[in-house]
């Protein structure tokens, strides 16, 4: 992957972490003298080490210097952990390319990256209550709104931890997929917003396990339209869900391990058939939480 990368150095859309405007103007100028004095890109270390998954719905995890300020495509978005780690999540309907920066040794330095497109499919699903498609009962639409604002509060969660780092698991045994993720959903005849879930199929009372450590940032036993949800942080912003449970087993601001289980399969909500909907998030952007088995941060 770092081979078709670009790298930059010093960015000039970039200032310096807590800089103000005259002082970023100032350390610019700096870093031009110091370009001009005989610094080069062949001279410059590679920005940071980095794996994953470089595709729509994919993640890259890196190494680089600890707490070292991180930028995607020109955004501010935290700074690596203690150990230097840090993950960028690519949207379902990411652009061709990203650029993530870091800034360590008085420089932004920068790389692009290719991130290859995915092809999505539709999926038509019918004889749905009407409701779960287009709320129009205020009682119902009120419900919906304060569900939002519980995941909203949850989504904002930022755990410094690196749990992330070991890879995940599957969260049910012997699973059978029956809808990826990214599928364009036409519900009743009426087109939706995409799927951002990887619907796993098992009976009622199957046990979910923890794909990985994390942090319980929510736990709500009957959402309108995610039934049973449990949202767990694995640090800086990467957050998988759990939909249409039955069950749940752990709550707000309990930390679990990998393998734990976390609740049980049911068919709460919004849903035709029990079965778990299994979703990721890093910060705004919907990730296909199925490219995280077996994709580990690098090593030391």
């Amino acid at each position: 992957m770092a081979g078709a990368a670009q790298i930059r150095l010093s960015s000039p859309r970039l200032s310096p972490p807590g800089l103000t405007r005259r002082a970023a103007l100032a350390a610019g100028l700096a870093a031009a003298g110091a370009g001009a004095a005989g610094r080069s890109l062949a001279d410059a270390p590679v920005p940071f080490a980095h794996s994953g998954r470089l595709m729509q719905g994919g993640v890259m995890f890196g190494r680089t210097d600890p707490h070292a300020p991180i930028s995607v495509d020109g955004k501010p978005q935290g700074a690596a952990s203690a150990a230097g780690l840090f993950v960028v999540g690519f949207d379902r309907d990411a652009p061709p390319s990203a650029t993530i920066a870091v800034y360590r040794a008085g420089a932004w330095a920068e790389q692009t990256f290719p991130i290859a497109p995915v092809a999505y499919t539709i999926q038509h699903i019918d004889n749905l209550p009407q409701q779960m498609v287009t709320a129009t009962d205020p009682a119902i639409i009120a419900r919906e709104q304060a569900d939002r604002a519980l995941k909203d509060k949850a989504f904002a969660s930022r755990a410094p931890i690196d749990d992330f780092q070991g890879g995940f698991i599957l969260p049910l045994d012997h699973p059978i997929r029956t809808s990826p993720f990214g599928v364009q959903r036409v519900l009743n005849g009426e087109p939706k917003a995409p799927h951002y879930g990887v619907d796993l199929a098992a009976p009622i009372g199957t046990p979910i396990h923890a794909p990985a450590p994390g942090l319980v940032v929510l736990a709500e036993p009957d959402l309108y339209l995610d039934g049973g949800l449990t949202l767990i942080d694995h640090g800086q912003g990467l957050i998988s869900m759990y939909l249409h449970q039955s069950r749940l087993d752990v709550a707000a601001g309990q930390h679990v391990a990998r393998g734990q289980a976390i609740g049980a399969v049911g068919m709460k909500g919004r849903a035709t058939g029990p079965h778990l909907c299994w979703r990721m998030k890093w910060r705004d952007r919907n990730l296909d939480p199925s490219l995280m088995i077996q994709t580990y941060a690098p090593s030391v």
